[in-house]
């Protein structure tokens, strides 16, 4: 019996061992025993499957990937230690010196660094392209373009990319189309359904959902993971069976708390709508979104994220942060408690001022991860950071 998404995530478990544990214990262990010479042979030979060492597979690992292999409808998986890690190991594991990246520009700051400081150290490059103007890409395909990234909704400004017009691109080119999923999750919205080649997640932020650990995933098509479980086989970012273990005892509530999230995050996107304080709410599900259309055709609900941008720039902006009582101020989102960030001073402090307007982190924007607290008390904390820092308005 083929079962649904929530059910997967409760129910994909591995293997209960003799002790006949209902819920699965954590594998900590280094290494795994071979019955016998030939077992210990087959197994590194990969005749047979079979965990070795941690740094390989691990029962941990395996079930938190097969879990997410199902929900994104993937082929195959790898657990990395963390969200840029995954990002990293699926640019290294299959770029070579002289390939290129055509990149959606607006992308997390780390990702940022990534194709524009260190991918060039080994001679690949890199050109960025604008969600809003899609009709732009093709002329920036080149013979050296090996893969298309992109991460949608973006972190953040929740810009959407059109998965099946990339799709359409990296077909055409035969290029390897990468979707960063992290702000959508599999609950929302599945790229790979839409012929994206690999989708990856930073687990630290709503698959875990709790602030409690950090983690990294990659599924795909099977031929381009096993490039990226052998380069991650050699060079060991793989994720600790603790935290895979964490990592898969959350997605057992991923699906209801990402509907709260959605929920409480609309309430708070269309309310904020109406405040004179705000130069603009960005949320994928409101009508004012600039790709709502494309966002409701891509997403189921709009995300747990929103954007403004204060009247009074970064020096109000500093000023509406501090003026907060209740919300957490970190960089982390997706987290169960609210979490109020603002982009120009910290995830984003890394690009260029002239990197950050092309992607409008102006320094009055703030970005708000709507956590699962009374919608009223999220509210009552957002209006009253408001109203204190009015008098720092320009």
């Amino acid at each position: 019996m083929k079962k649904r998404d929530n059910s997967n995530l409760i129910r994909i478990q591995a293997d209960r061992s003799l002790n006949r544990e209902h819920s699965t214990p954590i594998y900590l262990t280094s290494s795994f025993t071979f019955e016998n010479a030939e077992q210990g042979r087959a197994l590194f030979s990969e005749e047979v499957e079979g965990n070795i060492y941690s740094r390989f597979s691990n029962p941990n690992n395996s079930e938190l990937v097969n879990k997410v292999v199902s929900l994104e409808n993937a082929e195959d998986g790898f657990a990395f230690a963390s969200g840029m890690a995954a990002v990293f190991g699926g640019f290294a594991a299959l770029l070579k010196t002289g390939d290129h990246v055509l990149a959606s520009r607006a992308l997390f700051g780390s990702s940022h660094q990534i194709l524009t400081q260190i991918l060039p150290k080994w001679g690949i490059t890199s050109t960025y392209v604008d969600a809003n103007f899609p009709e732009s890409w093709e002329k920036e395909i080149s013979k050296r373009t090996k893969m298309i990234f992109v991460e949608t909704p973006s972190n953040p400004g929740l810009d959407i990319v059109d998965l099946e017009f990339v799709s359409f691109l990296a077909k055409k080119y035969n290029l390897i189309l990468h979707v960063d999923n992290t702000f959508a999750t599999p609950v929302l919205q599945k790229p790979i359904d839409f012929g994206a080649h690999l989708v990856s997640h930073s687990a630290t932020k709503y698959i875990d959902g709790q602030g409690r650990t950090v983690g990294g995933i990659v599924v795909g098509r099977k031929d381009l993971l096993k490039e990226i479980r052998f380069f991650a086989r050699q060079t060991g970012p793989a994720l600790s069976p603790f935290n895979s273990w964490v990592l898969s005892k959350s997605l057992e509530t991923l699906s209801i708390r990402i509907e709260k999230h959605c929920a409480n995050a609309f309430e708070l996107a269309q309310a904020l709508e109406k405040n004179t304080e705000l130069l603009s709410v960005k949320y994928p599900f409101l009508p004012s979104h600039p790709q709502f259309d494309l966002a409701k055709k891509q997403m189921r609900l709009g995300g747990g994220v929103i954007s403004i941008i204060v009247k009074g720039g970064g020096n109000r902006a500093k000023h509406f942060i501090d003026s907060i009582k209740m919300a957490s101020l970190t960089a982390n989102l997706g987290d169960t408690r609210t979490i109020v960030t603002h982009p120009a001073f910290t995830t984003h402090s890394k690009l260029s001022e002239e990197e950050r307007e092309l992607v409008g982190i102006s320094p009055g924007l703030i970005r708000i991860s709507v956590g699962l607290e009374d919608i009223n008390d999220i509210s009552e904390d957002i209006y009253q950071a408001l109203e204190r820092s009015k008098t720092q308005r320009i």
